[in-house]
């Protein structure tokens, strides 16, 4: 089954959130050690798109941040899990909850501790810059590195491949789709 296949079904889209929403970069704020992250605008968008064309969306990831909590909010996510060790577990109730099959779901992802979810998804996703077990592992990889409208690509290929190219504009401009 090739990836736009494996799309059509997808009803939940999972991501990483270091090197993946992001570069991978951290800065450390010296009066408070608080870590900050920059997201892109056009991976943000596209979580937008998803969740007006009826899909989920969420984060798993292992570090913990403030700035991680609020770019989720301000993205309507419904998963955000940080702090996960085993982020094959955190899936597993996820699609549990949800009532969602694996097949049904996406990740995406940049690097080794992703691989397990990846090999339990339906359509498994590595950013242009992940880590070359990664890309393998991976039915669609990536022309734009982490942090750079990644995300976004995968986004629009699911929306694609479910035949929703051409609303796209539609969707983006219709925000009382946008909600959780």
């Amino acid at each position: 089954m090739d990836a736009s296949e494996r799309a059509r079904g997808i009803r939940l889209i999972l991501m990483d959130v270091d090197g993946t929403l992001t570069d991978g970069a951290i800065f450390i704020l010296p009066e408070t050690g608080e870590e900050v992250r920059a997201y892109n605008v056009r991976d943000g968008q596209g979580m937008m798109l998803a969740k007006a064309a009826g899909l989920k969306t969420g984060i798993i990831t292992g570090k913990t941040s403030k700035s991680v909590a609020l770019r989720a909010e301000r993205l309507m996510m419904d998963e955000v899990h940080q702090g996960v060790l085993d982020k094959k577990r955190v899936l597993d109730n996820i699609l549990a909850r949800h009532g969602l099959l694996p097949e049904e779901a996406a990740y995406v992802g940049d690097d080794l501790g992703d691989l397990d979810v990846m090999r339990s998804v339906g359509l498994a996703a590595a950013v242009a810059d992940a880590h070359p077990l990664v890309r393998q592992s991976a039915h669609l990889v990536c022309t734009q590195p982490g942090g750079r409208g990644a995300v976004r690509e995968v986004i629009e290929f699911i929306l694609e491949a479910k035949g929703l190219g051409p609303e796209i504009e539609a969707l983006q401009k219709d925000r009382s789709r946008w909600k959780k």
